[in-house]
């Protein structure tokens, strides 16, 4: 029988931060690296916890180089082949340490995502992706990954509520992937009526997972800075970004031109475009409905300029709530609910 839940649930665009008195003088003192111990592997992880998403358009070797200068991570695509890896760590070895290969559950991603972690042993992290992380199917393959890299940090999703994030988490998942339809790209909702407002999502697995020393990523729905702030504000451990990191010269996407200005495009991997590039000879992919839409993105740049955006905006979010370090955010943060963000007086210039 169907049941309606009552109780209300926020996006970003929902609330705003309470700003807070407090003693730090400027955000040049605020520091933003964290430091975990994954449940699982036992690994330790230090840097800025936002992760490139593993998008073809996004989650680049190109981005990684980028990123790993400012202690930020990647979730490299699943696309690369073993040669274009090997070649990558070759010349960036340095940059290992901040990069997850990416799989899904067939077969032979499986075996490219094997390939690549036995070949360059310093890759620890692996992000395994599905739309639908509530199937029973998925649940035995992180059960079977754990056994087959027993020291491997596993990121795995997408789920957004707490019983799956609990499940993931004791199948051996160290990090679960928060975000069903919430990304700037993403068609879920709009073809299945299926999603969960992004900051209530985080807010309820993150309490899930931290019940059980495991950690989460807010994964799509960040607009501008102020977003990223409310993730890590709501128990968010990482936060990933796809629309924010698109369109830069670290893209992927094709750069195109017109009337003058230059764009890039940016899809989502569910999308017709991506099904079309990777999967033409897969007939399971012809009973799929695309859950992903095709955009072209104005031209940002390099995407240093927008990484110093980024973490700018964090750092004087944590100086407004008077949190010296990011890992203080959340404990810092009263959200007030709002009717509206911004003025909306110059909107296009947002």
């Amino acid at each position: 029988m169907s049941h309606i839940d009552n109780d209300v649930k926020l996006d970003f665009k929902d609330v705003l931060l309470r700003p807070k008195r407090n003693t730090l003088k400027s955000r040049s003192e605020v520091d933003l690296t964290r430091s975990f111990t994954f449940r699982n592997s036992k690994q330790m992880y230090t840097g800025i916890p936002i992760i490139a998403s593993n998008m073809d358009t996004v989650g680049t070797f190109e981005m990684a180089k980028v990123l790993c200068k400012f202690s930020l991570f990647t979730a490299v695509h699943k696309h690369y082949s073993l040669d274009q890896w090997q070649e990558f760590a070759r010349q960036n070895p340095d940059c290992l340490e901040h990069l997850a290969a990416s799989s899904g559950t067939g077969s032979f991603d499986f075996e490219r995502l094997e390939q690549i972690l036995e070949a360059i042993p310093q890759v620890n992290y692996i992000c395994l992706d599905v739309a639908n992380g509530y199937s029973e199917h998925f649940v035995e393959f992180v059960k079977d990954l754990r056994t087959r890299f027993p020291e491997h940090t596993i990121m795995a999703g997408n789920v957004v509520t707490g019983e799956m994030v609990e499940e993931l988490i004791l199948s051996g998942a160290d990090i679960v992937k928060v975000g069903i339809g919430s990304g700037s790209v993403c068609t879920t909702r709009k073809k299945t009526g299926v999603g969960y407002p992004q900051l209530s999502a985080v807010m309820e697995c993150a309490d899930a997972a931290h019940g059980l020393n495991g950690h989460i990523i807010s994964d799509g729905g960040c607009s501008c800075p102020g977003d990223v702030a409310k993730a890590f504000g709501a128990g968010a451990d990482f936060v990933m970004l796809g629309g924010m990191l698109a369109g830069h010269s670290e893209s992927g996407g094709e750069l195109t031109e017109k009337n003058g200005k230059k764009y890039k495009l940016f899809y989502g991997m569910s999308s017709e475009m991506a099904m079309k590039k990777y999967y033409q000879s897969m007939a399971e992919y012809s009973l799929r409905a695309s859950e992903g839409k095709t955009v072209e993105i104005p031209f940002k740049g390099d995407v240093e300029h927008t990484i110093r955006d980024i973490l700018g905006g964090i750092r004087s979010t944590c100086t407004y709530v008077g949190a010296a370090q990011l890992k203080e955010l959340s404990r810092r943060t009263t959200f007030i609910r709002v009717t509206q963000q911004l003025n909306p007086m110059f909107s296009d210039e947002h």
